[in-house]
């Protein structure tokens, strides 16, 4: 817990100073706008894009999809392809991910997919046990990835 608290400090301070005198581009992808959902899908600082909490949801419903924390997982990282890929990025672009677990013990089911989006250099990554996420959800993923130049 200590290390990943260091993470944090040590990632947002440097993306403090680096990122200061730069302009915030929210991002709304049209679904996230036709739903009226209270939050921007990323938000881009620079060269950072800034991920939002991501569900295993479809993107035309947010509705879960069904199977679990497997198929929610897949379904998170399709989720967040789509919008890296539509923001100039992609997925081996992120270096920083944060994950929310409704049941800390899929921690072994979780890692087993993660590890397959990732299988070189991995992420910094903080993880823990959430007593109740949003939908109902298993796993809840947020991101930090850079953008290409």
């Amino acid at each position: 817990m200590q290390n990943s608290i260091l993470i944090a400090i040590l990632l947002l301070t440097a993306c403090s100073s680096a990122l200061a005198d730069q302009k915030a581009h929210y991002i709304v992808s049209e679904q996230t706008a036709a739903l009226n959902l209270p939050f921007s899908d990323a938000v881009q600082v620079g060269d950072i894009i800034f991920m939002s909490g991501t569900l295993g949801v479809t993107s035309a419903k947010f509705k879960l999809v069904e199977g679990g924390i497997t198929q929610e997982t897949h379904q998170i990282f399709a989720n967040m392809k789509s919008l890296l890929e539509a923001n100039n990025s992609s997925l081996n672009r992120i270096f920083k991910c944060t994950v929310m677990m409704r049941d800390i013990a899929q921690w072994p089911t979780f890692n087993e997919i993660y590890v397959t989006y990732f299988p070189d250099d991995k992420p910094a990554r903080s993880a823990f046990g959430a007593n109740g996420l949003a939908l109902g959800a298993e796993v809840e993923m947020e991101c930090w990835a850079t953008a290409i130049d």
